[in-house]
């Protein structure tokens, strides 16, 4: 092959894997949008369609029983049809039914539209992962996952900054349209992509169902045990802390409202900077190194923060607890796609991540009930074990397979 043809493959190559990264990471900070400006909206909602207070809070739970049911069944459908082509298909889904939401009349309809919705955003993560792991090089295969995670963070601060802004201005019908933008840009982007070669090279040569592959034998379900209870962890901690944190700040501190989204988006922050830095690292020394301690980093900064009175200090420990608690977001893509093959690679990431954000779901509901038995201090201290838990998972259940061509 002569230096010229070898610069254009080259070229196309990273044309491509940009593109991959570029679609993928839009998709997830739709996925963060959506959900947060949801719960922005939930008051006006109510006001509108005369709901009670249950049916607003179901909108955000079917929303995410939707995300668990469509991260299962658009995981599947990618291994077997293919990465672009279903992140497409979970694309038109979120939009259409998003778009939908904007024209309800009342409970029933809307909740059947947020839950097809929730369909749609369940895809992204897993899908999305797949799809840059498969495009990148082993070199960068954790640090372009990372990016992918930071999607969420973007999406939530977005949404965050516009939603106060516009809600006042276009109301919650309104906001509903504004929710298919991100999935038109992504639309866009993924429309110019093509398979992965190494999909494109595997589907020919597919044996068996992608959820059996889970638990094809021993050592693949002792890892798949390892990763739920990572992916478990991982959200129960994310939720239990994002959820109650601006309470905690205003019941123990008498913080403002303001004053208490200002030191939750500090968390923020420190959340997406960790995400960015565990990228960087487990490229360097490998997935369980980094893992380990990140967990370490979380059992001890949430005990840590519950004893923390000065709002200085309730600052810097807000952002150092976010970076441990949901930096850890940046290792899920690189590390599941490494484990699992080819064929059952998208069907693992969306399976056991959603299944994790199944469990992590009840998070809020256990800390909002340890703190009015005992107290949010005490409620938010008590998530270092889960980290303990963490930690035991990866050292016994998860091999390390940094560098690790896909098969």
């Amino acid at each position: 092959m002569s230096a010229v043809t070898t610069e254009v493959t080259d070229a196309s190559q990273e044309s491509y894997a940009r593109k991959a990264l570029i679609g993928s990471t839009i998709g997830y900070a739709m996925d963060g949008f959506d959900l947060l400006i949801l719960g922005f909206m939930l008051s006006a909602i109510a006001a509108e369609l005369h709901f009670t207070p249950a049916q607003s809070g179901s909108l955000v739970t079917w929303t995410l029983v939707g995300a668990v049911a469509g991260g299962v069944i658009f995981g599947m459908l990618s291994d077997y049809f293919g990465r672009v082509r279903v992140l497409t298909w979970t694309i038109l889904v979120f939009a259409v039914f998003t778009g939908a939401c904007a024209f309800a009349h009342g409970y029933w309809d809307l909740l059947i539209y947020r839950t097809i919705a929730g369909l749609g955003l369940g895809g992204e993560f897993g899908i999305g992962m797949a799809l840059v792991a498969e495009a990148w090089p082993a070199s960068k295969r954790a640090r372009v996952s990372s990016y992918v995670g930071l999607g969420w963070q973007a999406g939530v601060l977005l949404a965050a900054v516009v939603t106060p802004i516009l809600l006042p201005l276009i109301g919650w019908r309104g906001m509903f349209m504004v929710g298919v933008l991100p999935a038109v840009a992504a639309f866009v982007v993924r429309y110019a992509i093509g398979e992965p070669p190494i999909f494109v090279e595997k589907a020919a040569k597919r044996q068996g169902n992608p959820l059996a592959l889970l638990v094809k034998d021993v050592q693949t379900t002792k890892i798949s045990v390892g990763m739920f209870i990572l992916c478990s962890v991982q959200n129960f901690g994310y939720y239990g802390v994002m959820i109650w944190l601006p309470s905690y700040l205003s019941t123990r501190f008498g913080y403002t409202l303001t004053r208490s989204a200002v030191w939750t988006g500090v968390t923020i922050l420190g959340m997406a900077f960790g995400i960015w830095l565990f990228g960087q690292l487990a490229d360097k020394y490998g997935r369980r190194p980094i893992f380990f301690l990140y967990q370490a980093g979380a059992a001890i900064s949430v005990v840590i923060y519950s004893q923390l009175v000065d709002p200085m200090h309730l600052l810097i420990g807000g952002a150092i607890m976010g970076l441990f608690v949901n930096g850890m977001l940046g290792g899920y893509g690189a590390l599941m796609s490494e484990l699992y093959p080819t064929e059952a690679r998208a069907t693992a990431q969306n399976v056991l991540f959603n299944l994790g954000r199944a469990v992590g779901g009840f998070g809020p509901l256990v800390v909002g009930t340890l703190a009015a038995q005992y107290s949010f201090a005490l409620a938010i201290a008590l998530l270092s074990v889960l980290y303990v838990v963490d930690i035991l998972a990866t050292a016994f259940l998860i091999p390390e397979r940094k560098g690790a061509p896909l098969t």
